[in-house]
């Protein structure tokens, strides 16, 4: 019917026939049609009403949960495989051999998308039509519909996480030792979003997440070793105000249901949230197990606004690795030491003993000793990192938070004696060549400024740290040759990582070694070699020094899976005759669990069910 004058011409029509009948047989009652025609209307109303309402409050078939997993090609995948997914839950996105891979989920087959070699840490906008993304010292954003990426704004390195608000603008967490800054998606300068509160022992913000409305981020505010013990806070975005929302826990993200869902010790939790009051309002439900945890606790699940959970499974932390020969032709030969979840491998000046630094509750230096097949905890107080050995063997120098700030430490590697503070500053640093005389330390120095610069710390005097390399530019990994006279290291001032050689002390300009990409210089031990590493192969490449510095083309030694290509730790180290790497290799178990996503679809049915928000 077109409304309601229709039904009352239907109604009256109905009642005509039987009306004649009623009229000839009993005596007239001139008025009945009128009063019995308000009575018959009421009720079909009535009926119609009724069952309207019984259509709409009537239980609702929920969406099938369906679980499956996407297998991806071992030849592609790093360490930690960064992913991300599309608001509506359509395109997934994860980095591959250092750039971005495009995979709609209705598809079988991915496709890299140009222009975004060296990427890091992607995103989404808000509308799912670009990708954020960190590269070459810049945020940079790219459009799914085509075309060149453009750059956002210079940033020293994307470490902590981005996300993309409704009014455009976006919100990261750059090198450690800092707060959040903001941007807009347009470009522009950076502005300081938060600031590190020191009284609470904070080292820097990370993992934002921008709450529906644009109004207020979440974040973890990062301080002490164990990131499952970090505070989850909410900061509005309108007032500043800051306070902590859930007490221990990393990486929360909002959905639709009124919920957060957080990572701790591998498993996802979900609490019940109040958007507008910014408060949770029930206890924590563990809603999934086995999701892994990158480095310093980020959460490698992704939710769609639509329902879907995509995550990657696997073990809490670092991935449990081997230590392994690789001789030059690349074959193969373990050491005995048992699997842990090592992050580097150092070789001592004699060859004979490893410094590593692990991850169980906290990170921690330890020494392995070959012949003895002993490994032996160096370290007992704060969180301790990036161990390297003194040129006499005697002593450790590693990366310490046991004051606050990430600052660097000596100890003697026998284990006796106390640790000594060699450097202060409010930025996080880290060891990375002595000098052969044992006179000179470098260490990266990372500056929200001007990106991580070299940095020198004379042993004698008055230890005053000087810059040695200080640009907008990353430089870092250096290593000092077996002579003391140059230093290479890696820099993406072309675009991408190449290794470069420069005259020590100076003056003197830069060599560039590599040719095609190059990460992770090492000098043979006679000087006349400088070995990097280019995605999974081992190059290698002859160096003369006298009377003139000159270096050969790169050839291929090996290819081969190793630690975390492209990662931001060394991974490898040479024996002192050059004729055997010391790489970390991932256990079989770890290799095929990088290759796994999962998805569920309708994830959201199941969470609803087992949190209720009481709404």
């Amino acid at each position: 019917l077109r409304d309601a004058g229709d039904l009352r011409i239907q109604i009256e029509d109905s009642l005509n026939a039987p009306a004649t009948q009623m009229v000839a047989t009993m005596s007239p009652r001139p008025g009945w049609r009128r009063m019995l025609l308000p009575v018959v209307a009421s009720v079909i109303v009535a009926a119609i009403i009724t069952g309207i309402a019984v259509w709409i409050l009537k239980p609702t078939p929920t969406r099938p949960v369906t679980r499956f997993a996407l297998t991806l090609p071992t030849t592609v995948i790093q360490n930690y495989p960064e992913i991300a997914l599309s608001p509506d839950g359509t395109h997934l996105v994860y980095v591959a051999n250092q750039q971005l891979y495009l995979r709609p989920m209705d598809s079988l087959e991915a496709s890299p998308i140009s222009g975004t070699e060296s990427a890091e840490r992607p995103f989404f906008s808000p509308d799912g039509q670009w990708v954020g993304f960190f590269a070459a010292g810049q945020l940079k954003k790219v459009a799914l519909s085509g075309g060149a990426p453009t750059s956002i704004c210079e940033i020293p390195i994307l470490t902590g996480g981005a996300s993309w608000g409704p009014d455009g603008a976006i919100i990261f967490a750059p090198v450690s030792n800092t707060g959040l800054f903001q941007v807009s998606a347009a470009g522009g300068t950076p502005q300081v979003l938060t600031t590190l509160d020191r009284e609470k022992d904070e080292i820097s913000h990370r993992w934002p997440h921008i709450l529906p409305g644009g109004k207020a981020v979440l974040f973890n505010a990062a301080g002490g070793p164990n990131w499952d013990q970090w505070p989850i806070v909410v900061q509005s975005l309108e007032t500043g105000e800051r306070r902590v929302v859930v007490d221990a826990g990393t990486h929360a993200r909002y959905v639709p249901t009124g919920h957060l869902v957080y990572a701790r010790q591998g498993t996802l939790l979900a609490v019940p949230f109040d958007l507008e009051r910014l408060e949770v309002t029930g206890a924590a439900v563990p809603v999934l197990e086995g999701v892994q945890q990158a480095i310093e606790g980020r959460g490698q699940f992704l939710l769609s606004q639509l329902g879907s959970l995509v995550y990657i499974p696997g073990p809490v932390g670092e991935e449990q690795r081997r230590l392994v020969w690789v001789d030059r032709s690349g074959a193969e030969e373990p050491l005995p030491a048992p699997p842990r979840s090592y992050a580097t491998a150092v070789l001592s000046p004699d060859g004979r003993r490893i410094a590593t630094w692990t991850r169980a509750d906290t990170f921690d230096v330890w020494v392995y000793d070959i012949p003895g097949q002993t490994l032996t905890r160096l370290t007992f107080e704060g969180n301790n990192q990036f161990p390297i050995w003194t040129p006499d063997g005697k002593r450790i120098t590693f990366r310490s938070t046991r004051k606050g700030l990430r600052n660097l430490w000596w100890k003697l590697a026998d284990g006796s004696g106390v640790e000594e503070r060699l450097t202060t500053g409010e930025h996080s640093q880290r060891p990375e060549s002595w000098s052969p005389d044992g006179q000179v330390l470098a260490y990266v120095d990372f500056d929200p400024v001007t990106s991580r610069d070299i940095w020198m710390l004379p042993m004698e005097g008055e230890r005053e740290a000087r810059p040695f390399l200080q640009t907008p530019f990353n430089e870092r990994r250096s290593k000092f040759s077996p002579d003391g006279r140059w230093l290479a290291y890696e820099s993406n001032e072309s675009g991408r990582s190449e290794v470069s050689v420069q005259p020590y002390p100076g003056p003197g300009g830069k060599r560039q070694i590599s040719t095609q990409g190059g990460i992770f210089p090492v000098w043979a031990g006679n000087g006349r070699e400088l070995f990097y590493r280019n995605g999974d192969r081992m190059m290698a490449v002859e160096i003369t020094t006298d009377p003139t510095f000159s270096a050969g083309t790169p050839r291929l030694l090996f290819e081969g899976r190793y630690g975390g290509s492209g990662g931001s730790r060394p991974e490898y180290d040479v024996s002192p005759d050059g004729q055997r790497f010391l790489m970390l290799k991932a256990t079989e178990q770890q290799e095929v669990a990088l290759t796994q996503i999962h998805v569920v679809l309708n994830w959201f049915e199941e969470l609803k069910l087992r949190v209720p928000t009481g709404n």
